[in-house]
């Protein structure tokens, strides 16, 4: 079995909350809670051979409760907004959880984040989750039932496999949603500027001041959204180019270039002091690349550090934001008998 602690031991909705070790032989280590399946460390090795943390979070289990709820989460049933919180099956209206003024926004205000999930096998090397999220949480249709497996290997990749199945048409847009900063989030704690990123994407998707897509799918030629070729992120990160103005930073879904379901390099970041290297790997459509744009904001975090704007960055393969009401977008919508997958794998290196 796996290393069980119970740092977090707590009782949520009758289920017990723990946290499980995951490990390989090259020094990288995850922990990770079942309370919102939440990956609550990242250890990962520096050019040095020097372990450190590299995802934000919190050390005590109040401080999940309390702070921000979706670090290191799964989010579901739907990661990303929908406009106007609703969308159409058969021309009939299903209205979901505004959470996000007049949209809704990573599965509503109890989404897969805030839930405890049931532990069906843990190993040294992986852990399987489940959860069933019954017709109507949050307004959404379908008893949606979810298994995702987190495992590590000896080619220090971490791998996370999604997969759901519903008993009624519904729609379903799962990620992980880890906070990362190559350079450390234990003992000192930098902005992501200096950190060099390449987004394996051509086209994005804009979107409008409330973060909505405008529908449009747009080239990244000529913008702060080129990242074909590496570059430093700080490089347009306070650009005043509308798409980075409206949300203080980058949140935004890249079109990852390749066939839809193959597994292919969508991103890959490089912190050049830790000299610490993440590829994104994934089957699905799109990546959203967020810079953590939390404005005047700060977290308290492991250690006591401070979170503030610009400290972490996400890359959370998934559908494009507001795809079940733009038919133009792949599709999110998934019947009886059909069964939701995906895999994205964080591969390391130095």
């Amino acid at each position: 079995m796996g290393i069980k602690e119970s740092t977090f031991e707590s009782i949520i909705d009758g289920k017990r909350v723990d946290i499980y070790t995951i490990s390989n032989n090259n020094g990288i280590e995850l922990k990770i809670t079942n309370y919102g399946a939440k990956v609550v460390s990242l250890v990962v090795p520096d050019s040095k051979g020097v372990p450190e943390d590299i995802v934000l979070g919190y050390e005590t289990f109040g401080e999940y409760i309390s702070g921000n709820t979706y670090f290191g989460a799964i989010i579901g049933r739907y990661a990303n907004r929908i406009a106007n919180a609703r969308f159409f099956i058969d021309k009939e209206e299903y209205l979901i959880t505004r959470n996000e003024e007049n949209n809704h926004l990573y599965g509503g205000i109890k989404g897969f984040d805030n839930m405890v999930w049931d532990v069906e096998d843990s190993n040294s090397r992986s852990l399987v989750l489940n959860l069933l999220s019954e017709a109507g949480d949050e307004g959404y249709p379908g008893n949606l039932s979810v298994k995702v497996k987190y495992s590590i290997n000896d080619n220090n990749e971490f791998r996370v496999d999604f997969f759901a199945t519903t008993d009624n048409t519904t729609i379903v847009n799962l990620t992980h949603h880890s906070f990362f900063n190559l350079g450390g989030v234990y003992e000192k704690i930098r902005e992501i500027s200096g950190h060099e990123i390449m987004i394996n994407a051509d086209f994005f998707i804009p979107v409008r001041e409330d973060l909505i897509p405008t529908g449009e799918i747009k080239n990244v030629e000529g913008t702060p959204l080129d990242f074909r070729s590496p570059a430093l992120i700080g490089k347009g990160l306070k650009s005043d180019y509308d798409q980075i103005r409206f949300s203080g930073g980058y949140d935004h879904n890249f079109v990852i270039n390749g066939q839809d379901t193959d597994m292919r390099t969508a991103a890959r970041v490089h912190e050049p002091v830790s000299g610490r290297i993440m590829e994104v790997l994934t089957t699905k459509p799109g990546i959203q690349f967020y810079t953590y744009n939390e404005f005047n904001r700060s977290e308290t975090g492991k250690n006591g550090m401070k979170y503030y704007p610009h400290t972490a960055f996400c890359l959370d393969p998934q559908y494009f934001p507001n795809s079940p009401n733009i038919k133009e977008f792949p599709s999110p919508f998934i019947q009886p008998g059909e069964e939701y997958k995906h895999t994205t794998v964080y591969r390391f290196s130095v």
